[in-house]
């Protein structure tokens, strides 16, 4: 028999069996394909030492008139500016007390200390800074008290408790005197939802009668947007903060009120997203509230004046200040700055806000309905399309809503953790025509699993990696990505996993549906394979990978799967070959017999880049039993 060529269509497809999707690839992991052909993803690396605190939602690239390259970096407890592999703490502060307000109270041989502070406002989790205390005494001095402080536990209204960094001795009896200032910032959010349930829980008639409903605490998400080289950002039923690049990233931001800018009129107070118009330099508020009043409106949309972020109220002279109410929906919940519109997403469906200028000033105009989207960042904007992740099907905007199909579908939403829609992240990667999307799989609370769509040839893979916000490359080298391990990474860089400053290898492969030798209905025996696969790019001397055929007696029996995929082992033939492949092999040998195989692409070394091209079988037949 001549020898058989290995060509493959592009693309993982899960929509059928293995059998029926035959002459095509099955299981990804780690692998991207280009120009048709399979290939280990990129590495990544860590920017640098530094950490962060929290879960990391969001991420902004900018650069300011002094040529500072930044990235804002939103978590579930802090807001930060990274700048040349550090991040400085900007979270704006909520609240300081007046001298005197805050006091402190000391067990012996104990490092918690009760503080006391009528309505604090605080939660379990939140960050306070303390100055002009003085020494308690003892152990407890000022230089232990006039920091910052995580507050650890919630006593009442009225107090709380923290922990020093040592214990308290018997001296430690006073109280900190009557000069004690508490600065708190902003309150911290949740890492992940907390699903819950009863009565009142969920959407009205979600689940049977009497037993209540489900549903899930909100995470902390962040959005933000340049005004000119300064940061305008909110989270999600937050304040509207800014930060002044002029001030330096030592300089925390601020919230927008009278007191900290007193020319401020008819600012929203509450807000799920905040964004600003780079063309024509409105700001944005969406699911705020209504001017002077402090009821939250999720539906609402309220801009500023023209070329003014303090600036809101329209009956004070700011004639180009509005609002508009999106009729289709419960909530907004996604907003992306587009070309010439602003695309705003509610739990339904798809609007197009333009700049008509006049009495109108914005219009927004109903682009898709009865569609769903999963979560804030589950849409990522390529220059000429928008693609978001519904709660059961990918979509795309191009000036018009449409479905996107998609080969691995039922996989993906047949294994993702509903409860935890909220942390679903998309990320454009211009630089392989690609949009990923981090997911939560089912049964996980954070996200481990990504689905790719390449938008250029039209095809989807999927694999298992941990992200937990995307920024593209633009202004910076490499796409950049937060990880779990409180800190960013720089990604298509090198050949392995560098996230925590050590070199570990990336497995990655990929494995074919079935297909069959010859007619299918004879055994054949397969002797030689002629791989066909470059390195190039490997950092290692020697770089090497591995084939592996397993073979079957019968189609759709399966090999080493469960029950639940149509694993057989009385039909499976448990004999396969795995053979190594380095760069200077032209061919192995191999001794496997079967109707039908399956192909296999792995590496597990370190250092290693590689390609697949088409492999040839040689093989001959060998009888129907």
């Amino acid at each position: 028999m001549p020898l058989k060529k290995l060509q493959l269509k592009p693309g993982v497809n899960r929509e059928n069996t293995r059998y029926t999707t035959e002459g095509g690839w099955y299981e990804s992991d780690k692998v991207r394909f280009r120009q048709g052909m399979p290939e280990k993803i990129g590495g990544w690396e860590r920017i640098s030492a530094n950490t962060f605190l929290g879960i990391c939602r969001s991420l902004w690239n900018w650069v300011t008139l002094g040529k500072q390259n930044l990235i804002s970096v939103g978590t579930h407890l802090k807001y930060y500016i990274e700048r040349g592999g550090a991040y400085n703490d900007i979270t704006p502060i909520r609240l300081t007390t007046a001298a005197g307000d805050v006091t402190f109270a000391a067990l012996n041989g104990s490092p918690t200390l009760t503080v006391s502070d009528t309505a604090h406002g605080a939660v379990l989790g939140d960050f306070v800074t303390y100055s002009g205390a003085a020494s308690l005494g003892g152990n407890i001095t000022a230089a232990v008290l006039n920091i910052e402080y995580e507050i650890v536990s919630i006593v009442n209204d009225d107090s709380y408790t923290i922990t020093a960094a040592v214990s308290a001795s018997a001296g430690d009896t006073g109280n900190g005197g009557a000069s004690t200032v508490g600065a708190y910032q902003l309150n911290t959010g949740s890492a992940t939802g907390v699903p819950f349930t009863g009565w009142g829980a969920g959407t009205w008639g979600q689940g049977t009668w009497g037993n209540g409903g489900i549903t899930t605490s909100p995470i902390r998400l962040w959005s933000q947007s340049n005004f000119g080289e300064d940061l305008f950002f909110a989270y999600r039923g937050g304040p509207l903060c800014y930060w002044a690049a002029s001030t330096g990233v030592s300089t925390r931001g601020n919230i927008i009120n009278l007191t900290n800018y007193p020319a401020s009129d008819g600012v929203p107070t509450i807000a799920n997203i905040a964004s600003v118009s780079d063309i024509f330099r409105f700001a944005f508020c969406f699911g705020t509230n209504v001017i002077d009043s402090a009821v939250q409106d999720p539906m609402l949309i309220r801009w500023s004046d023209q070329e003014n972020v303090f600036n809101w109220n329209p009956l004070t002279g700011n004639l180009t200040a509005g609002s508009l109410r999106v009729s289709h929906g419960t909530e907004i919940i996604a907003v992306v700055q587009a070309r010439q519109e602003v695309l705003v997403w509610t739990d339904s469906a798809v609007y197009s806000m333009q700049y008509l200028g006049g009495d109108i000033v914005w219009n927004a105009q109903l682009m898709g309905n009865n569609l769903s989207i999963s979560s804030q960042n589950a849409v990522a904007f390529t220059g000429s399309a928008a693609y978001w992740m519904g709660k059961d099907k990918f979509y795309k905007y191009d000036g018009t809503v449409m479905t996107l199909p998609c080969n691995v579908k039922r996989y993906v939403f047949n294994n993702i953790n509903t409860a935890q829609f909220n942390q679903v992240v998309a990320g454009n990667n211009e630089g392989f025509n690609e949009v990923w999307w981090f997911y939560p799989s089912d049964g996980a609370t954070t996200n481990d699993r990504y689905v790719v769509y390449n938008y250029q040839e039209d095809i989807w893979y999927y694999g298992t990696l941990a992200r937990t916000a995307w920024l593209d490359s633009g202004l910076r080298d490499r796409p950049i990505a937060a990880t779990y391990s409180n800190n960013l990474v720089d990604h298509e860089k090198g050949n392995d996993d560098k996230q925590t400053g050590v070199t570990a290898a990336i497995t990655a492969s990929i494995t074919s549906s079935e297909f069959d030798l010859d007619d299918g209905h004879s055994f054949v025996l397969i002797n030689r394979m002629l791989p066909d696969v470059t390195f190039d790019g490997s950092s290692a001397t020697n770089p090497a990978a591995s084939m592996t055929i397993s073979p079957m007696a019968n189609s759709g029996s399966g090999y080493n799967n469960p029950l639940s995929e149509g694993g057989n082992s009385s039909a499976t033939v448990t004999r396969s070959a795995t053979v190594p492949i380095e760069q200077f092999t032209g061919q192995v040998y191999l001794r496997v017999r079967g109707r039908q195989i399956a192909f296999k692409m792995e590496s597990t070394a370190e250092g290693v880049a590689w390609q697949l091209g088409s492999p040839r079988l040689d093989m001959r037949p060998d009888g129907r039993r």
